[in-house]
């Protein structure tokens, strides 16, 4: 049965999608199969941002620390290195343009201009080692990188040529002086900018699967532009409903940016949504609870986005009583199920007008898929909630790409207008990705409830998702079969309570060899970010344990280590 939410939901959805309205209707044909999309939408992610910077001009837009500038501001300087792209460095429509840095309010901008010059923002890794970003880079075939000086080091440091120009930038300084490069060879707002359309490119974001190196995922104008008004089109109907009930805080809205910006999440929902509703990005460029908490105070944050583990500690930090966290009525989290038992106690700690909420989407939906919000999000939270209304279509699918009966598991799929487009130079990954009629096959396994709310109950794919970041077992794998003394490796994900989930690893090493486990950290250190090294390790004296077909039997060895670690918890 519909809760008094849904019924709220409905009827302000049926409002805003009415003819003249801001999320009016259209749609359009793909796969054979029409589409519903935002009518009102501009067509491709430079007029979006021209358009609502302008609706927006005298607002703040980027807090990063002592730097403030308002929307007016930001698209002004914007402009201006735009022209220097174009006219200094040669970009053209199509050419693909890395940023591989740590977040700043350049970074933004340099995603503007990036965008606004045509370029496809290619959003590198920044947790990335020297070679990972080197391969990202060649994958795509960058004409140019900007990097800051840390990951320029690394890039610097290799013995190979990635094939694109290095150019370094500032953060923590004024745009014209940390992005001061773009503008040495000439280039001015006076630069006519290239008319873009909606099916040229925008984006490229990388993800990790269960087929080793990271894949660089693609999008056009549309698919971007469409997926930041889906969640634009939720924004304004909660706003909508909380309003009328007295719970939406007074002041512009303001959203703490924690989440790193060439991830999914900052770059759809967090930081395009921005521009649409005028919202304030504060940085927050190392996570740390209490300093989450002291500028959600000073800066009055009415919306946090994070991995799971992020929203736990701020409502369970020994110092959360000593701060006003009261503007704050939306606990976003992504990546990542939360336990139900934090659901509980982050809403305790919000108060009455404060709810926690979560969301389900991919890299390669642009974030857009289902989202579980407020009271509903209480009541089922250990859904990750229903397909997000209007434009979202989620359903399982079978092996064969035909849908299971409601309340039986499948693949969860998700067709709209907002998927991306495909993975650059592997036809094959991208041919397997969809389903004949333009579903995206998730590689998620689930079910949905008789209410539509959609449940997370396994993965297909092998992976790892460590506080929201995909890792590739096979990746990590290979990394560790390049030292010449292991004969057999297996990673898999356990259960950890900060970040979800992390690597373990077992593995036996050739006869006659010897690889202590410190030692083999100290050679992976070099070839694998942080995020993906191995967390528990375990040596074998013997031989891993094999399945029929000679394969090593991870699922075996995953649940005797995952219950070892249960047992000594």
């Amino acid at each position: 049965m519909p809760s008094a939410l849904d019924l709220k939901l409905r009827a302000t959805l049926e409002a805003m999608t009415a003819p003249g309205q801001l999320l009016e209707l259209d749609e359009i044909e793909k796969f054979g199969v029409k589409m519903p999309i935002f009518k009102q939408a501009p067509d491709n992610v430079a007029d979006y941002m021209a358009y609502f910077s302008a609706q927006h001009s005298d607002k703040e837009f980027l807090v990063d620390g002592d730097i403030r500038l308002t929307f007016g501001e930001t698209y002004a300087a914007a402009r201006v290195l735009a022209g220097g792209l174009i006219e200094g460095h040669g970009v053209k429509p199509g050419d693909r343009i890395g940023i591989a840095a740590r977040n700043s309010a350049n970074w933004i901008i340099l995603d503007m201009a990036i965008t606004m010059a045509g370029g496809v923002c290619t959003k590198l890794n920044g947790w990335w080692q020297g070679d990972e970003l080197a391969d990202g880079i060649e994958d795509v075939s960058c004409s140019i990188v900007f990097a800051d000086g840390q990951r320029g080091a690394r890039l610097r440091e290799l013995d190979r040529d990635f094939g694109a120009e290095l150019i370094i930038f500032e953060h923590d300084v004024l745009p014209m002086e940390g992005l001061k490069a773009c503008l040495e060879k000439g280039g001015s707002a006076e630069t006519p900018l290239p008319k873009l359309g909606a099916e040229d490119l925008a984006t490229i974001l990388f993800t990790s699967g269960s087929t080793g190196r990271s894949k660089g995922a693609y999008s056009e104008h549309r698919a971007v532009v469409q997926g930041a008004m889906s969640f634009v089109g939720a924004f304004a109907v909660m706003v909508d409903i909380m309003e009328k009930a007295g719970g939406m805080p007074e002041g512009q809205p303001t959203a703490l940016v924690c989440v790193p910006l060439f991830h999914v999440t900052a770059s759809v929902p967090l930081v395009l949504v921005s521009y649409a509703i005028g919202r304030k990005l504060v940085m927050l460029n190392k996570w740390d609870a209490e300093e989450a908490m002291k500028l959600i105070e000073k800066e009055k944050v009415t919306y946090f986005v994070g991995v799971p583990l992020m929203s736990m500690e701020i409502y369970s930090h020994p110092k959360v009583k000593e701060y006003d966290l009261s503007s704050c009525v939306s606990m976003a989290a992504g990546g990542a199920p939360r336990p139900v038992e934090h659901v509980k106690r982050i809403k305790e700690g919000m108060g009455e007008k404060g709810f926690p909420i979560i969301g389900y989407g991919l890299t390669e939906t642009n974030g857009v898929g289902c989202s579980n919000t407020n009271e509903n999000y209480l009541e089922r939270p250990n859904s990750t909630g229903r397909a997000t209304p209007p434009i979202v279509e989620v359903q399982m699918l079978d092996d064969d790409g035909m849908p299971v009966p409601q309340g039986e598991r499948g693949e969860v799929c998700i067709r709209t207008a907002a998927n991306f487009s495909g993975y650059w130079n592997n036809e094959e990954a991208t041919k397997a990705a969809f389903t004949k009629d333009g579903f995206f096959r998730s590689g998620d396994i689930g079910y949905l409830d008789e209410e539509g709310f959609l449940y997370i109950v396994d993965r297909k794919k092998e992976i790892i998702i460590r506080g929201g970041e995909n890792i590739s077992c096979q990746e990590v794998e290979a990394a560790i079969y390049g030292n010449t003394a292991i004969a057999e490796a297996c990673i898999f994900g356990v259960e950890d309570e900060r970040f979800g989930e992390v690597p373990a690893l077992v593995y036996h090493v050739k006869q006659g060899q010897s690889l202590p486990q410190d030692a083999l950290l100290d050679y992976l250190k070099g070839k694998l970010a942080p995020y993906k090294m191995p967390v528990h390790i375990w040596e074998y004296d013997e031989p891993l344990p094999k399945l029929g077909t000679a394969k090593i039997a991870k699922i075996v060895l995953a649940k005797k280590h995952r219950e070892m670690l249960a047992n000594t918890a």
